[in-house]
């Protein structure tokens, strides 16, 4: 699981500058109105060779609420949801009531608390930092987060603060997570797995508030399943604390071996199912598809038929994920997860003899060799499995650039149909031989 880092602090105060700063990339809208809201409010980032994922909690849209709730939901968001937390303030104004009030609010929390005083722009303005202890926090850091001036500074001192990882003892039980947005049926499903297999060998608090993770012994193995419940809305933070739920199903999906992804048969496929699929692309996760709620749909002959089509559609990223269709609630066909999750959890650690592999390859080249492109033939030479988790391939050619995607394509789907690669995404990387 990478660390967590929170961006807070009173509207225009430039949290959203310092956010596309760290992560070099415009992703957050800037506006000089207090409170524009955000698409996107959070995204890796890394700092001499550390990753973390950077939250910026400025973009939280709260209609004709009292300003100070306002301040005190993003301060809480943070406080529950962060592993460090940069309080951003504005030299420029000074220390205002708003300050105070957060500052307030963020001694409450254990979490550790970096005081960054933004719009250090000017040499004049410097000396208005000192204003700014008076917070009761650690040395104010000055930064501009407009020029980047302070900001790697201020990046050093993050990287500081990241909790040390925990010693993991080995553990051999499969570690599958439930995913999905708001009332798909992922703690009916959850229950319907628990309940149906009594052996619980242990109740694990999660690592946030309410993702819990059960353990327990099914057909002689091993389970561990993570339940990514929805956030509660503490403090009336009203609807758009659901985009923080996001970040909830991020860390299941790094704990996890497999991952399922449920959809609801009642409402169908809505835009929310699309951005938590991109989650598992982005992390090389084995996944299974699962409809919940099968009970509830009206169905005929073309019914199944017509949901896979929309599946494949929307998730043609995830063409490798195979589709169960199940009600959570009746209990019907739940079991059936069991042999799924176990072939795509065997698969997602499975290693190829290289002998065997290369006989795959070249087959597949004879059979349909590769057509110009780029200026030039590819020639491949031979393959050799590199990692798993993905299964991660490399084939040795001539030139890299004279693949065509589809040829990509083409090799990926021989290697996976040959080698039953279930549900899980494996990676191919050419590389030139010298």
């Amino acid at each position: 699981m990478l660390p967590k880092v929170a961006i807070v602090g009173r509207p225009n105060v430039g949290k959203s500058t310092l956010f596309n700063r760290i992560i070099g990339e415009r992703l957050s809208i800037t506006d000089d109105q207090p409170g524009v809201t955000r698409d996107r409010i959070y995204s890796k980032a890394s700092w001499l060779s550390k990753e973390f994922f950077l939250i910026d909690t400025g973009g939280i849209e709260l209609g004709d609420a009292p300003f100070l709730t306002e301040i005190k939901a993003q301060a809480e968001i943070a406080m529950e949801e962060a592993d460090v937390i940069v309080f951003v303030v504005d030299c420029r104004s000074g220390v205002t009531e708003d300050d105070t009030f957060i500052a307030k609010t963020l001694y409450k929390t254990k979490k550790p608390v970096l005081l960054a005083v933004n719009k250090v722009d000017d040499q004049k303005f410097k000396d208005n930092i000192y204003e700014f202890y008076s917070l009761g926090f650690d040395e104010p850091i000055p930064v501009s987060s407009s020029h980047g001036v302070g900001v790697g500074n201020l990046l050093d001192k993050i990287i500081e603060k990241f909790p040390q990882a925990n010693l993991v003892l080995e553990d051999n039980a499969i570690k599958f997570a439930i995913i999905g947005r708001p009332n798909v049926g992922k703690s009916s499903l959850t229950n319907a797995l628990l309940n149906e297999n009594r052996d619980i060998v242990s109740p694990i608090a999660g690592t946030t508030r309410d993702s819990i993770d059960s353990r327990f012994k099914a057909y002689g193995k091993e389970y561990l399943v993570i339940d990514t419940a929805g956030l509660k809305k503490r403090g009336k933070i009203y609807e758009n604390v659901e985009k923080y739920a996001s970040i909830r199903s991020i860390d299941s999906i790094g704990r996890a071996d497999v991952v399922l992804l449920v959809l609801d048969a009642e409402t169908g496929i809505l835009e929310q199912d699309t951005h938590v699929g991109q989650f598992i692309e982005e992390y090389n996760r084995p996944c299974i598809i699962v409809v919940n709620k099968w009970d509830l749909v009206d169905k005929d002959s073309k019914t199944m038929k017509k949901w896979e089509d929309d599946i494949r559609a929307t998730y043609k990223y995830l063409d490798y994920a195979p589709i169960v269709f199940l009600s959570a609630k009746e209990n019907k066909r739940v079991q059936t997860l069991f042999p799924a999750i176990d072939q795509a959890y065997e698969a997602y650690y499975r290693r190829i003899q290289t002998s065997t592999l290369n006989d795959v390859v070249s087959e597949a080249v004879l059979m349909f060799p590769p057509s110009e492109f780029n200026g030039g033939i590819l020639k491949v030479y031979y393959a050799s499995q590199v990692g798993v988790t993905p299964p991660t391939f490399a084939i040795f050619v001539n030139e890299p650039k004279y693949l065509h995607f589809s040829y990509y394509r083409y090799l990926e789907n021989q290697i996976r149909k040959n080698f039953d690669f279930y549900a899980t995404p494996i990676k191919i990387e050419l590389r030139k031989r010298d």
